[in-house]
């Protein structure tokens, strides 16, 4: 029997930009549109934060757009209406997730072959859309990573460092990850890496000389500012640096953290090295295979995402508590991927 939908529901939207999400963003109720052929309408249960989420906010993915705008990366949902025609096999009751700009919103309008079907509403399926697919897809495209080789992950514990440091072990590598506690290194170990360094009680420097001479051939780096400069200096003979990212930098008015750059060409030059960017939207055909791929091995258990809904400050729950959600993550305390989950928000409207 097909789900009612309300004649409103609620959403969160852009109206001035900023990277104070606080300031930024405001939660709106609008009317609910019916779906036009090949378009389905979700009812969202579980919403995906990023730290990205402010670069949004702040209007840094569209630039020249200006507010209002919806915002929001990812979520996962039951479909509660389609619009006929050709749905690619979506129907009314079918789980999915899915990666749609403005997702912070208690209902979903999309066309269906956005969707990814997942077999039931767990919040470990939110994981694997930005931040598993980022790390799964720029380690084999960008990183061309191999068995046997040394990797290092940056930031290691949070929402997409926990895949890149599973997925490189599941590729046979050696893998060293930086994280900011003693409980984040007791994280890390469990998920298989292989050398757990917490920065605010070991040398990081020291260690990677010391450790690693001869340097990583593979670095997943998403901080920027000095940790950035330090990667740089720790490349392997032809290693690879991804950057996906640079939070330091987020909350500045500039985007990005300054560094010392110039000399970067000659660090480089001198070991064959290469510096790549990736922007996970940039790779839209990849991003159903690899999905695919990612929910496989969730299912079969070698894959072990990691939520986090603010267990420290009492679960997240509601659009209101997104906010809280982008404090939380910025704050360095999170483990793994700090998720909403909205509940059954039908009967609220």
């Amino acid at each position: 029997m097909a789900a009612s939908i309300p004649a409103n529901f609620r959403r969160l939207r852009v109206h001035k930009l900023s990277t104070s999400f606080r300031d930024a963003v405001e939660i709106i109720s609008q009317p609910m549109r019916l779906p036009e052929a090949g378009q389905v309408v979700v009812r969202n249960r579980f919403l995906g934060i990023n730290a990205s989420d402010i670069n949004q906010s702040a209007g840094r993915y569209s630039p020249g757009t200006e507010p209002p705008f919806f915002n929001g990366f990812e979520a996962c949902g039951e479909v509660v209406k389609t619009g006929g025609g050709d749905c690619k096999g979506i129907s009314v009751g079918d789980k999915v997730a899915f990666m749609e700009e403005g997702a912070f919103s208690e209902y979903s309008m999309l066309p269906a072959n956005h969707c990814f079907r997942i077999p039931s509403l767990d919040s470990k399926y939110v994981p694997l859309l930005v931040s598993g697919l980022t790390a799964s897809i720029s380690l084999e495209e960008v990183g061309e990573l191999r068995e046997g080789q040394t990797v290092l992950v940056t930031a290691a514990a949070g929402g997409t460092g926990q895949f890149a440091v599973q997925l490189a072990k599941l590729k046979g590598c050696h893998v060293v990850g930086t994280c900011s506690t003693d409980e984040k290194v007791s994280f890390l170990k469990s998920i298989g890496c292989d050398r757990a360094i917490n920065y605010k009680t070991e040398n990081l420097k020291h260690v990677l000389v010391n450790e690693y001479p001869s340097g990583f051939d593979c670095i997943y780096e998403s901080v920027g500012g000095q940790m950035f400069d330090t990667c740089v200096k720790s490349l392997a003979m032809k290693g690879k640096l991804i950057i996906i990212g640079f939070i330091t930098g987020y909350k500045d008015d500039l985007g990005f953290p300054l560094g010392r750059y110039a000399t970067l060409p000659a660090q480089l030059l001198r070991k064959s090295a290469s510096v790549r960017g990736f922007f996970l939207f940039s790779y839209p055909s990849l991003c159903g295979p690899h999905f695919a791929r990612l929910a496989k091995l969730y299912g079969s258990g070698k894959l072990a995402p990691s939520v986090d809904s603010g267990q420290a400050n009492g679960p997240f729950r509601g659009l209101e508590s997104i906010f809280d959600a982008v404090d939380y993550l910025h704050s360095g305390k999170s483990f793994g991927k700090v998720i909403v989950e909205l509940g059954d928000v039908g009967s609220k409207l």
